[in-house]
């Protein structure tokens, strides 16, 4: 009972969509409703308010942290172990795709799956941002640096901890990260993504 309790509560967490909620606070239009029409941090950016982006990047990133968290940091006195933790580190992640509070239009995860990987452990969380910081500065699309860091993410936690309850985490993860970039895939393939920093077309 407890674990699905931390289950939902991290699934409510990960339902607050920083996007539409930054955009709002800096009187920008629905990221919803321009560009890639994803409220993500990304589209945001495509506003042209750099701020809005970061607050989008980092509030997405800490309420994946913060689940995984205070799963970790409080569990265990409540019966919550790793495959608890597995299952909040998924929660707030589905929460960030299909918010409850957003009629279940949400973002790609990208942010929130950073923010997930860092509480599961810093270094594994360091090595995903660098590949994606190194595959976004050397081809400009967030969405090839985001599949990219999305498939050698497992491999990184497998290779530091073996294969357990939050190695799978990482793995739905990640194959959700792949599903939601679906569009994506078939615009990179078709060479019409686009790039970092683009403006949004009206």
């Amino acid at each position: 009972m407890n674990t699905f309790l931390f289950a939902l509560a991290a699934y409510l967490i990960g339902s607050i969509s920083f996007a539409v909620v930054s955009s709002r606070l800096f009187g920008l239009a629905d990221p919803r409703t321009y560009g890639s029409k994803n409220p993500g941090a990304t589209n945001v950016l495509r506003s042209g308010n750099k701020a809005a982006a970061i607050a989008t990047l980092i509030g997405d990133g800490a309420k994946g942290w913060l689940a995984v968290f205070l799963a970790q940091q409080f569990g265990d006195q409540y019966g919550v172990g790793d495959l608890g933790v597995a299952l909040v580190a998924v929660a707030v992640f589905l929460g960030h795709l299909w918010p409850v509070f957003f009629r279940f239009v949400g973002g790609k995860g990208v942010a929130t799956a950073l923010g997930v990987l860092l509480a599961l452990n810093g270094w594994l969380g360091l090595a995903t941002l660098v590949t994606w910081l190194v595959v976004a500065y050397a081809f400009r699309y967030s969405s090839l640096a985001a599949l990219i860091a999305a498939l050698f993410a497992p491999f990184y936690y497998g290779l530091l901890f073996g294969i357990n309850d939050k190695f799978f985490a990482v793995v739905v993860m990640s194959a959700l990260l792949f599903y939601r970039h679906g569009a994506n895939i078939a615009n990179l393939l078709a060479g019409k993504e686009s790039r970092i920093g683009s403006k949004a077309k009206k």
